[in-house]
């Protein structure tokens, strides 16, 4: 990767990088800082893409000054659970418990936050691992190990190596978009592309994908705006 700057009132910095699968120049604002990706085809000079992205300046200023809705994960606050909102209250004893609209967590107040996110990843990594499996079986290819991140700009991975990797955010998803990611990263085991014939892949672990990946677009980044503490 390499860092720009596209000047102006204000300047941007932009961060260029160069990726295989890239067949077109693509520009991504972080909805999380405001950050702007420059992704550009192996082939093409920097400065192409450097027009491109000036050609664009009204837009990423129009993006990077949109009001990021930062919620932080308190007391009171309501929470998506499998795409369910939960309101979070501390709780005695030394269990989490999860309602139809509560989730009640055991400590002290100020530690709801990352109380939360442990079980959050848990509940992650149980429901991704059962997808991934089952996914794996109906397809007849196995995969090496599965790790949870809270990525920014995917919400999955597969490696050549047989590698799965999931946001833990996912979980705050309905369970039907958790599901999709895991058939579309499961399907990258056969298929390493976004080819027809991956496409159709993920059509027959999944079924009508369409819904599930419109949903992402469209509401995916606002999950990244709880924090839990941290």
């Amino acid at each position: 990767m390499a860092q720009h700057t596209l000047s102006g009132l204000p300047d941007i910095p932009i961060i260029l990088r160069r990726s295989a699968r890239a067949k077109r120049i693509s520009l991504r604002v972080s909805g999380l800082d405001g950050r702007v990706t420059l992704t550009l085809p192996l082939g093409l000079a920097d400065q192409d893409g450097l027009d491109f992205a000036a050609q664009k300046r009204d837009w990423l200023r129009h993006q990077i000054g949109k009001k990021i809705d930062i919620q932080p994960v308190k007391a009171g606050a309501s929470v998506p659970i499998e795409g369910r909102l939960r309101q979070v209250q501390p709780a005695a004893g030394r269990r989490v418990v999860l309602t139809d609209d509560q989730i009640q967590l055991p400590g002290s107040v100020d530690q709801l936050g990352i109380k939360m996110r442990g079980y959050l990843r848990a509940l992650a990594r149980d429901r991704l691992a059962a997808a991934s499996d089952g996914y794996a079986a109906r397809l007849g290819r196995g995969y090496n190990r599965l790790t949870l991140r809270d990525t920014r700009s995917r919400w999955g991975s597969c490696s050549s190596q047989g590698a799965l990797m999931y946001s833990w955010r996912l979980i705050m998803a309905p369970p039907d978009v958790l599901q999709y990611v895991a058939a579309h990263e499961v399907a990258h085991l056969s298929e390493m592309n976004h080819a027809p014939a991956f496409w159709a892949l993920v059509g027959d672990l999944y079924g009508d994908y369409a819904p599930a990946r419109s949903w992402l677009k469209e509401n995916g980044a606002g999950l990244h705006n709880f924090r839990f503490g941290d």
